[in-house]
């Protein structure tokens, strides 16, 4: 971290260890990180908590996430002021219709070199940061949304036949917005269940509005500082995945997305009637890796079933296909996502 005062993370904070002092120590070093980000975060963003507590812990968690939400609202400004946090390299991608998977993962050009010999030279794209911010991803077409989604999950490009290894830490936020779908590509479920967390941003209450209105007409923020390195985030990324978790939890998390499926044996009524296509095993995944990381921010170091609960939203929103009955009948994915849990013991 570039502050002294800032909770840092060394190579010996993440050296196994049995110990639960260990687990304890690493729960308050970011239950206090997590305090300094939000002030950081704070002076440029209002209101939205819980849509910043889900990006930061699908930051720490080392998943992808969806963004969706109505325009205005301050995504773009959101995704990259976490840049700026974490001290991360950020390009924004504008997805449109004519865009070319070459304009994502860069080409080669012909250079003449010094000798007045000719040479092809790779110039690398945009994909090539730690934080991408796919801005309006469903209005560019399949062929350069697979380009994206094959760094997503392999981090590599392939480009004229060869692979090359994108920066680590490497995150994709991609926005889509829920108005004026005519003439969009909207991606297919098995690339939406990359993504870990869908995110919703929606209208901020009235005294933040009047809080943003003027921030944004006065003279501005204040200048937003590194608190978090990508070094850091990676070794957060290791320490997320030694919490412990008890099995009855784990067991909890598949449950959830199992209830989520129509047409099993276990499928309720509710479910079969409202839902064309569930959850599947990445659903489980993420669950837990959410619920480990909210409770490290909290500074707890075990999950519990209000940690699966908690992430159950972001993680089943762009998994869970409702069908056209529902849509008729006014039933929405919150209202499935609410019975799936009402429908899941914790034992």
């Amino acid at each position: 971290m570039s502050d002294d005062s800032s909770p840092s993370l060394s190579e010996t904070d993440i050296e196994p260890s049995p110990t639960r002092d260990f687990e304890e120590e690493m729960a308050g070093k970011l239950a206090s990180a997590r305090a300094v980000i939000g002030k950081e975060l704070r002076k440029v963003i209002i209101g939205q908590n819980e849509v910043v507590d889900q990006m930061l812990i699908a930051l720490l968690a080392g998943g992808h996430c969806l963004v969706t939400g109505a325009p205005g609202l301050a995504k773009t400004l959101l995704v990259s002021t976490l840049a700026k946090v974490f001290d991360l390299s950020f390009n924004r991608i504008q997805f449109t219709p004519d865009l070319m998977p070459s304009d994502i993962t860069g080409t080669e050009i012909l250079e003449e070199t010094a000798e007045g010999k000719r040479e092809l030279v790779f110039n690398r794209g945009p994909i090539f940061a730690n934080l991408i911010l796919a801005d309006e991803i469903n209005r560019t077409p399949p062929k350069t949304q697979a380009a994206l989604l094959e760094a997503m999950q392999e981090k590599q490009v392939t480009v004229a036949g060869q692979s090359l290894k994108l920066d680590k830490p490497f995150f994709v936020l991609a926005t889509q917005n829920p108005i004026e779908m005519e003439g969009t590509y909207p991606l297919p479920e098995a690339q939406l269940d990359r993504f870990m967390f869908n995110i919703v941003i929606d209208y901020l209450s009235e005294d933040d509005e009047v809080a943003v209105v003027s921030q944004t007409t006065g003279e501005g923020p204040e200048e937003v500082n590194a608190v978090f390195s990508g070094a850091d985030l990676l070794k957060c990324h290791a320490v997320v995945r030694r919490v412990p978790i008890a099995e009855e939890v784990v067991r909890y998390a598949v449950k959830i997305a199992a209830n989520s499926r129509p047409g099993q044996p276990h499928s309720s009524d509710y479910i079969n009637q409202w839902v064309n296509w569930g959850a599947g095993t990445r659903a489980g995944q993420s669950l837990v890796l959410g619920g480990k990381t909210r409770a490290l921010l909290e500074g707890r170091s075990h999950v519990t079933f209000e940690d699966i609960r908690a992430m159950a939203a972001p993680v089943l929103r762009h998994r869970i296909l409702t069908n056209y009955r529902a849509e008729a009948e006014g039933i929405s994915i919150e209202d499935v996502i609410r019975k799936v849990i009402e429908l899941t013991a914790e034992r």
